[in-house]
């Protein structure tokens, strides 16, 4: 028997390689290692920042939405709601007016949802400990999903100081985000017009294995 086999931890180690060896072999080659669709469906997606006016099918929407809601939550609590925002919305406009008066700092030439035809907001019960690592887990969830079916997508922070700030109210009651919740995060869908590469990591440098 081969002795790095020999422990749990080595073979928790052989994974780990394993997986940076399949996805890094994908990315520089091509080849897809035993045709995992998980694993191509991870090194492909990148963050989309051009849309076409391409509406998405209903279809598309609930098998993204369905993807977020089978995410895991602590405790199973579910506490997440996804509020789908169509992109000619007209609060949009007055959310990114916010964004852009509270971050003044940043020059953007393009809305924070860059012309998505979609735009779903999570938002989670307040006072729940977990609700942004589920809203985080849901959102990726819904992104990989978006890009199996050839979306493209990007996920949303930078309104969030926006949408806890004094026009908190204001905002929560133009996008029905139920009493007692508050956002958490978003994700831009639609069909891309860029084709931005999977950003390089480190694999080295990032990881511990202990």
């Amino acid at each position: 028997m081969c002795k790095n086999l020999k422990t749990p931890v080595h073979r928790f180690e052989i994974g780990f390689k394993t997986l940076y060896n399949t996805i890094y072999l994908e990315r520089t080659s091509g080849i897809t290692v035993n045709n995992n669709q998980v694993i191509t469906t991870i090194k492909e997606r990148s963050s989309a920042r051009a849309y076409s006016p391409e509406q998405l099918t209903q279809e598309e929407l609930n098998t993204v939405l369905n993807a977020g809601l089978m995410a895991p939550t602590g405790m199973n609590k579910q506490e997440i709601h996804f509020t789908v925002v169509k992109g000619d919305n007209p609060v949009l406009s007055e959310l990114d007016e916010e964004k852009r008066r509270l971050r003044s700092q940043e020059k953007q030439p393009h809305n924070f949802y860059y012309e998505a035809p979609v735009l779903i907001l999570l938002s989670a019960e307040e006072g729940f400990r977990w609700s942004q690592v589920d809203a985080g887990i849901a959102v990726e969830n819904m992104a990989l999903a978006a890009q199996s079916l050839g979306l493209g997508n990007l996920v949303i922070g930078c309104i969030y100081d926006a949408l806890h700030g004094e026009k908190k109210d204001y905002f929560s009651k133009a996008f029905q985000i139920p009493e007692g919740y508050s956002f958490q995060i978003a994700l831009a869908v639609g069909h891309k017009t860029d084709h931005k590469a999977p950003h390089e990591y480190d694999f080295d440098k990032q990881v511990t294995i202990l």
